[in-house]
This record gives C-alpha cells, structure tokens and sequence, in this order.
C-alpha cells in the first residue's frame, strides 16, 4: 500500500511537471514575437472603434521611425468590446509584429509572469 502511495505521488508530480513544461513553451511560442529589450505600451481600450486604429498607426508610426527609442511592443487589451475594437486591433497586429491583441486575462498572466521572475 505504501509503494502504490508513493507512485502515486511521484506520478502526479511528474505529471505537474509536464504540465508546467507544456504551458511554459505555450507562453514563449505565443509571446516570442515580442523584443525581450526595450519598453512595453499597455493600452486598454474598450468600445473605441472610432479611434483606436488612427492612435495604433501614429504610435507604430514612432516606433519604426524611430522617434521612440525605447518604445518596442504594444500590447492591446480588449475589455469585452461590443463593437469592432478587437476585430481592427487583431487585423492590425497582423501586420505588424510589435503589435498584439490580448484579453485581460493573458494581461494579467503575462504581468504575474514578470513578476515572478
């Protein structure tokens, strides 16, 4: 009983452990498009189709031409839009790679991230 016992706990752990493996090379394949130096721009936006594509291309803008030196990601969180912020926010992150659509969720784990390490 006590053997069983103690594979049974060497097997969740290894198992905890793979878990955590998969989920830590999930995070880097979905953030490793960002630059690891440099300064990141947290925008939050809910309900702003009117004017949140012209802020993104004047901010992207500065960023390829070089009037902001240390400013290398932008990072756009979604608060549950009704209309259609996230749908321009996504298609603009397309095509430009500085550029990311994440709910507040993926903000808030990304945040615990850094500070863990």
């Amino acid at each position: 009983m006590v053997e069983f016992i103690t594979n049974a706990i060497i097997w969740t752990l290894a198992l905890y452990g793979l878990f955590e493996i998969i989920k830590e090379i999930i995070y880097m394949y979905t953030y490793t498009k960002f630059k690891s130096d440099g300064t990141y721009l947290l925008v939050i936006a809910k309900n702003q189709e009117n004017s949140i594509e012209n802020f993104l291309r004047t901010t992207i803008f500065k960023i390829i031409y070089g009037k902001e030196e240390n400013l290398k990601n932008i990072m756009v969180v979604d608060l549950n839009s009704e209309d259609n912020t996230k749908q321009i926010i996504k298609k603009m992150s397309e095509d430009n790679d500085c550029l990311k659509c994440i709910s507040w969720k993926e903000c808030k784990d990304i945040i615990d991230n850094i500070n863990e390490k």
